[in-house]
């Protein structure tokens, strides 16, 4: 028989948010998220007249029962993001699961190096590892820190993170704030120092990294986010076992998909409308020329442009592959990316040779894989094709799903054949 939860007196209950029953019932359920709109009432602690920006509160429903503990911040639509089922823990209780917790991601990802054909990967992915807010990628001996979120002891959760994450085989440790992240959550810009660097090294945060065998450059103080979009590693190499022929990657990047398609295909075009992504993207081209069967050439254009030119010319392909940024970064949004999704899709489809092959993505969480499938099937209907689905994927194993947390299933990579 379940406890009878257990009331705070009054001197007990703040700092705490009182949630709305939505709210309650969903983190009940397990998710861990209460957005500002769901709470009812803020209560400050005893003898203060705020809440503590970033600071640990107690959740608590209309009737006042606790049933957990929360990151606060005074800035982000996210007003508080659960991180332990006990009420009123404290700061010092909180770092130790984070130890805790540090050490259980790093065991996890592990394994996924072990063959040696990868030395990067993503050691900590927020909610997914329990560490809201905070996300490490390591590309070989470099590791990249991002906290994007207001935090409780910020100051010691970068000691903490440095001294755990400093492992085996890792020279340099920085931190590397989303300057988007940053002005939303009203946090201050970290130190330009690094976080660690091993008695011996030197030089800049640079470095070169493997995955899936390709040689790969990774520049900290350059790129998108923390640098190559490790998350889709695994979609590469289904991509790569798939594709054949004369291949398309439409949102290139730094070459991904369009560099393991070019070990299998006789000809690969990568386009990119950012210059010096594709400058990049060259650069991995020449460290990996040994391996490369394909011409490779790269395109800077908007991807809609060119798939409405080459659409019009008739042009074709025997692989397409469709990696665009998120359309929807918000709820809001999700109508207009789900037109942007058809017509990228649609045009697609008609490019393709008979048994050609479409590898199509999104990374949008506001967009489920239910809607985005739909939204390919429309589109296959439009452009009046016969298409089989061969797999549905997600994101890399380093990017767990929690299954009470939809937002984490964010990735989803669709693999189909037109008949």
């Amino acid at each position: 028989m379940d406890r009878e939860p257990k009331l705070l007196e009054a001197d007990e209950v703040g700092p705490a948010a009182v949630v709305n029953h939505k709210a309650a019932d969903k983190l009940r359920a397990g998710h861990l998220w209460v957005y500002r709109t769901d709470v009812e009432e803020l209560i400050p602690a005893l003898g203060a007249v705020a809440m503590p920006a970033g600071g640990l509160i107690t959740l608590m429903d209309a009737r006042r029962i606790p049933f957990g503990s929360a990151i606060y911040s005074e800035a982000s639509l996210i007003a508080a993001r659960k991180v332990s089922a006990e009420p009123k823990i404290h700061r010092g209780e909180y770092l130790e699961d984070v130890v805790t917790r540090v050490r259980a991601a790093l065991a996890l990802r592990t394994p996924m190096l072990a063959d040696g054909s990868t030395d990067a990967v993503r050691l900590i992915f927020s909610e997914a590892d329990d560490l809201p807010g905070i996300v490490a990628d390591r590309y070989r001996n470099l590791v990249i820190l991002q906290l994007l979120t207001q935090g409780t002891a910020q100051d010691d959760m970068r000691e903490v993170l440095a001294r755990e994450l400093a492992v085996d085989g890792v020279d340099v440790i920085i931190e590397r704030p989303d300057p988007r992240i940053r002005e939303l959550e009203k946090l201050p810009a970290p130190s330009t120092e690094p976080l660690f660097v091993r008695e011996g090294h030197a030089g800049p945060p640079k470095t070169e990294f493997t995955l899936n065998g390709l040689k790969l450059g990774f520049d900290a103080n350059a790129g998108q986010k923390t640098g190559a979009f490790l998350d889709q590693r695994m979609n590469y190499a289904a991509a790569a076992s798939y594709a054949h022929g004369e291949a398309l990657d439409i949102c290139t990047y730094q070459g991904g998909f369009a560099l393991h398609m070019a070990r299998v295909c006789t000809h690969v075009t990568g386009v990119d409308a950012s210059r010096s992504a594709l400058e990049t993207a060259e650069a991995n081209l020449e460290r990996n020329r040994a391996q490369i069967n394909a011409q490779v050439e790269w395109i800077e254009a908007d991807a809609f442009e060119l798939l409405r030119a080459y659409d019009t010319e008739k042009r074709q392909f025997d692989t397409i592959v469709l990696d665009p940024p998120a359309f929807a970064k918000t709820k809001r949004a999700a109508e207009g990316a789900m037109r942007g999704y058809k017509e990228m899709n649609l045009r697609a489809l008609r490019m393709l040779r008979p048994g050609g092959t479409l590898i199509t993505c999104s990374c949008s969480h506001h967009v489920s894989r239910e809607e985005f499938t739909a939204t390919v099937a429309e589109a296959a209907a439009d452009a009046g094709q016969h298409v089989r689905m061969l797999e549905t994927r997600g994101a890399a194993l380093d990017h767990p799903e929690v299954l009470t947390l939809p937002e984490t299933a964010y990735l989803k990579c669709l693999i189909l054949r037109v008949d």
